[in-house]
């Protein structure tokens, strides 16, 4: 838990980390949020509102409660019924999601339909418009994911699209500008995020003694960053206006 965020949706947030997620992404700077028999601490979700409630003072306006993870679509009824409590309360929801765990099948689908209707926002990490190259990057496809942000589009949910990038990586223009198209065809995109690389928790992944694949990988230069966010912004603002 985290009692005073301020990157991970609007204004001041607290944040809950839930433990689990299935894909390894080679840049992962939370690999102990893998394991899905892990954790810390175990809370109702009214035991957790409850514990956010103490800090609402903070939020004002704007702020509110964040869930990311690990994968919290891993555990979408907490959400759903943390979100539902938070929502009586008045107070600001959002998801932090790579959307690996998506699918239209059921019972999935059904439990996703009600926590879009308590989530005010999702935070959607985009992290490969290229199915190869995802495969690679996080040792999982992404035709699910991609299939969550059209599902969301369609629906009426309000996004923030996420993207982090990595030298080698993430930064090829055709990709960005594949995926910069992706993101035009959505509505809902509220705003589209370039996030720079960085390597702060190799550490984590020594003291779990997971081999670290990118020790020799740069930051982006500021070029770099400049020019992802040129070609996935132009997606932003003519989705926006489409959506208009």
């Amino acid at each position: 838990m985290e009692s005073f965020g301020s990157v991970d949706g609007p204004g001041v947030r607290y944040l809950f980390f839930l433990q689990g997620c299935r894909m390894r992404c080679r840049y992962c700077h939370n690999p102990e949020t893998w394991e899905e028999s892990e954790g810390e601490m175990t809370l109702t979700p009214r035991e957790a509102y409850e514990k956010a409630a103490r800090y609402r003072a903070y939020w004002k306006k704007k702020g509110g409660i964040t869930v990311s993870g690990g994968e919290p679509l891993l555990q979408i009824e907490f959400v759903t019924e943390l979100f539902r409590i938070a929502k009586e309360h008045g107070v600001h929801t959002a998801l932090d999601t790579s959307g690996n765990p998506f699918t239209l099948k059921e019972p999935f689908l059904g439990k996703f339909r009600e926590l879009i209707k308590v989530t005010d926002l999702f935070l959607l990490d985009l992290k490969q418009i290229d199915e190869t190259k995802h495969k690679a990057l996080t040792g999982a496809g992404n035709a699910n994911i991609l299939a969550m942000a059209r599902y969301l589009s369609e629906h009426g949910a309000r996004m923030w699209i996420r993207h982090v990038l990595v030298p080698g990586l993430t930064t090829d223009e055709e990709d960005l500008a594949a995926l910069g198209a992706f993101i035009s065809t959505l509505s809902g995109v509220d705003r589209v995020e370039v996030l720079p690389y960085h390597s702060m928790g190799i550490h984590k992944w020594e003291k779990l003694g997971i081999p670290y694949t990118l020790g020799e990988t740069p930051a982006p230069s500021k070029e770099q960053i400049d020019r992802a966010r040129e070609l996935l912004r132009a997606a932003e603002y003519t989705g926006y206006q489409r959506e208009k």
